[in-house]
């Protein structure tokens, strides 16, 4: 099994009147085709984590490799083709443009490519059937509902076929059915196109969803558990690592399965 992921032991401090220490010592890998989850109470270093992945954000010290290479090493022209390349972007609030239409949307990576328009026609054809949403590919953002641009965001961050999609909270302005509809379809993803996945949440049951979860507490590793077969009784699992983690009761959606 190749590695696509792996972050070594990345600090993060951030400079001010006082330091303030994000990251401590944190160190994992994520395998090719796997579906990892990032959980922790408000404040715990996961969107930090996120950004350091994403490249967007740096290390203060320790260092992170996708595909072998170390991305913050690059230069700033290779590190935006690197991030185009090999990245691919699930936000809470779905960032699609309002002035394309969803099949504008989902083009847009290619199209910052150059890639042949037979080409780019082949791949939403494929992709937009796979997520259900061929049927509103000439409609604008403001004519679909929550659930169809969080596919039609999925649509966009896995038509260039990145090694590595990361996601930020994307069941996090959708409503119970359209998460359900919305995590099952990223599974769908996962298994089929073996994509290799790393979603930050807040939500137990969109969680329930991955392989594997890593817990963090005030910037370090707390836990880490592996789904196995039984989907329901990994829900609970993750329920009771996140009551012994503490944090507000708001932190976490609990939908029971």
């Amino acid at each position: 099994m190749t590695t696509v992921l792996q972050v070594n032991n990345i600090n993060k401090v951030y400079n001010g009147k006082s330091n303030f220490q994000a990251l401590t010592n944190v160190s994992f890998s994520v395998d090719n085709g796997e579906f990892i989850g990032i959980m922790g109470p408000s404040g715990s270093g996961k969107t930090t984590l996120l950004n350091l992945v994403s490249t967007i954000d740096r290390p203060t010290s320790g260092e992170i490799l996708i595909n072998g290479e170390i991305p913050h090493n690059l230069k700033k022209d290779k590190l935006a083709r690197f991030r185009r390349k090999e990245l691919g972007f699930v936000f809470q609030d779905f960032n699609l443009l309002d002035t394309l239409t969803i099949e504008e949307n989902i083009m847009l990576p290619l199209t910052l490519e150059r890639t042949d328009s037979k080409e780019i026609n082949r791949r939403i054809g494929n992709i937009s059937k796979k997520l259900g949403i061929d049927n509103i590919l000439n409609k604008r953002t403001y004519e679909v509902s929550g659930g169809q641009k969080q596919r039609a965001a999925m649509a966009r961050a896995i038509i260039h076929q990145p090694s590595l999609l990361l996601a930020d909270e994307p069941t996090g302005n959708l409503d119970s059915k359209s998460s359900k509809d919305v995590m099952q379809t990223m599974q769908t993803i996962n298994k089929k196109e073996k994509t290799t996945m790393l979603m930050v949440t807040h939500d137990s049951y969109a969680a329930s969803f991955c392989h594997r979860v890593i817990f963090i507490k005030d910037g370090k590793l707390y836990n880490e558990i592996y789904r196995g077969d039984n989907q329901k009784l990994f829900f609970q699992q993750i329920l009771d690592v996140l009551s012994m983690l503490g944090g507000d009761s708001n932190d976490f959606s609990a939908v029971r399965l």
